[in-house]
């Protein structure tokens, strides 16, 4: 039995990937639920929404990292290595250590935040995020000079966060570019951490096949709604039209 394409599953990734047959995966593009360190904040307001996400995130199941055997599974179903994975800080070494003896090329990719939460107090800003990309030798990428770069600089998506209601969701158009560069029209892209559905979505857009995996019953309805056009609050998702207006407003009112 393997899992249907071109949907969002419900349930345990560290279950469902094993109904996924060997070598028939294109690419794997993942944001694996985040490992945090505590840090400071630089006033008490501040603290206490950093304080209330992290426990929202505690809640979801996304604080507390994953069993890392899972990437034996990844390396199982992957036709050639082709794996982007978003991870914390403290995850940089451990995964890593994983992939780099088994002699995979890596690059880190960053998304870079112009105006990250000013939460700090003796310790530096969180404005960006990690993402490796693990490729085998005989993995083609596409051209295009907008595809290559290996930073991205944008604004918080605070209006993702509000429509699709995830903290870690990351901004659609930095997926897209990293798939149409790493994938060809009709590859078939996993995403077993898949959130709020954003790998799913991106893979549609771009003429990709695709599967989700997604634990939490309610990031599952989030992400399947998105893929019909339907934000968290029932919203159509005409209104993420006006995403970059919606940061600025958002993001004022955060600090207010």
């Amino acid at each position: 039995m393997s899992l249907e394409i071109n949907k969002i599953h419900l349930g345990d990734s560290y279950e469902l990937i094993k109904q996924i047959p060997d070598k028939s995966i294109d690419c794997i593009y993942t944001d694996i639920p985040y490992l945090y360190d505590s840090g400071g904040a630089g006033n008490s307001n501040l603290s206490k929404r950093i304080e209330n996400m992290k426990n929202k995130m505690i809640y979801d199941n996304i604080y507390d990292g994953i069993d890392y055997k899972i990437f034996d599974e990844f390396i199982r179903i992957s036709k050639n290595i082709n794996i982007f994975i978003w991870c914390s800080r403290l995850q940089l070494y451990n995964v890593m250590t994983y992939f780099i003896p088994k002699g995979f090329n890596f690059n880190l990719l960053t998304w870079n935040k112009t105006n990250p939460v000013p939460a700090t107090n003796n310790t530096w800003l969180p404005d960006i995020e990690y993402c490796l990309h693990f490729k085998g030798l005989n993995i083609g990428m596409n051209d295009g000079y907008h595809l290559k770069s290996k930073w991205f600089t944008s604004p918080l998506n605070i209006s993702d966060k509000s429509f699709y209601d995830h903290p870690t969701i990351k901004p659609l158009e930095l997926v897209k570019r990293h798939l149409e560069h790493a994938t060809q029209p009709n590859d078939l892209i996993l995403d077993c951490f898949s959130g709020s559905g954003t790998t799913c979505v991106a893979a549609k857009e771009l003429g990709r096949r695709f599967i989700g995996i997604e634990i939490d019953n309610n990031y599952h309805k989030i992400s399947v709604d998105r893929l019909n056009g339907i934000t968290s609050n029932g919203q159509t998702s005409i209104f993420t039209n006006f995403k970059n207006m919606e940061d600025n407003k958002l993001w004022k009112n955060y600090l207010q």
